[in-house]
């Protein structure tokens, strides 16, 4: 068991108020412990952590290229491996380094096996860059490369199924979701995963992002945060070996709960609501709470 009191990942970043990804490199760190190597991509995590000659974080960390840390990551762990050292090595990598960027790093660190957990943090969309869709962003968002107008709902593309569809198939050790909303679980499945031998995935969702998401106070994260578990747009899941093994259950909301609070989903709801729109993505959800068995029933 780590030592869940030390505070690892220090105060004083540049973050803005209510940022998912601050607090994720806090509780990411609360599960690792001292003995952890973290390679990082570039990204919102990267810029506000580590504004040179300053750094937040008070473990040996490493960043390079937006595409590479998974393969940095592997670099590093045969290093350790060859001189028979101890540590754990974790990248920390966001949404688009992750879905787009560095997918062909990943891959190979994957189907190598390397020992390393690598850590999405899913804000949805590249919001260090400019708020430009991802594979992560959500259907019908707005970003600025999937703008809402006249002739555009927003995002055309469903959100990519990385963890169960692709980690799993590269024979990914360990492959769970968790959410900031959740903080004792993220620590969980953090440690979970650098203690079991193989490569290890965790997709975490980091919302609300106040610039790309917007419409809300950033004291609203968690309750935004939660809002897209209720509703079952978001699922907390573990899988061992390519077999589902827990799936956190709710009373699910409907989805406009959690969209009207979203500048991104605002189009869908002024001037007027675009009710064949919103009924796709409750479908999306409903298909979610479907595959992995979220539901509580009412007399549960």
């Amino acid at each position: 068991m780590v030592d869940k009191s030390l505070e690892l990942f220090d105060c004083g970043h540049r973050a803005c108020g209510g940022c998912g990804p601050a607090l994720l490199a806090r509780l990411i760190l609360k599960g690792t412990g001292e003995n952890v190597i973290v390679v990082a991509s570039t990204g919102c995590m990267e810029v506000f952590s580590t504004p040179y000659p300053e750094t937040a974080w008070k473990v040996p960390w490493i960043h390079s290229l937006f595409e590479n840390a998974a393969a940095v990551a592997s670099g590093v762990e045969a290093s350790l491996k060859h001189n028979n050292r101890t540590e754990k090595v974790v990248c920390i990598c966001g949404d688009g380094a992750t879905f787009d960027i560095g997918m062909l790093c990943i891959s190979g660190a994957f189907e190598r096996g390397h020992d390393i957990t690598y850590i999405c943090y899913d804000n949805e969309a590249y919001m260090n860059t400019g708020i430009q869709r991802s594979g992560a962003t959500p259907y019908d968002a707005s970003t600025t490369t999937s703008p809402a107008g006249r002739l555009s709902t927003g995002n055309s593309l469903p959100k990519k199924d990385l963890p169960p569809q692709i980690l799993n198939a590269h024979g990914a050790s360990y492959v769970a979701t968790a959410s900031v909303a959740y903080p004792m679980d993220v620590m969980k499945k953090v440690e979970k995963a650098v203690n079991t031998p193989g490569a290890c995935y965790i997709q975490v969702h980091t919302p609300p992002c106040s610039t790309g998401w917007g419409g809300f106070d950033g004291s609203k994260t968690i309750e935004i945060a939660k809002q897209a578990i209720e509703c079952g747009l978001w699922v907390n899941y573990e899988m061992e070996n390519g077999e589902l093994t827990a799936a956190k259950k709710v009373r699910r909301i409907p989805v406009e709960t959690y969209l009207k609070a979203q500048k991104r989903f605002r189009h869908l709801f002024k001037p007027q609501a675009v009710t064949e729109e919103i009924a796709k993505i409750q479908a999306i959800a409903d298909a979610n709470a479907k595959k992995y068995g979220i539901d509580i029933e009412r007399n549960e």
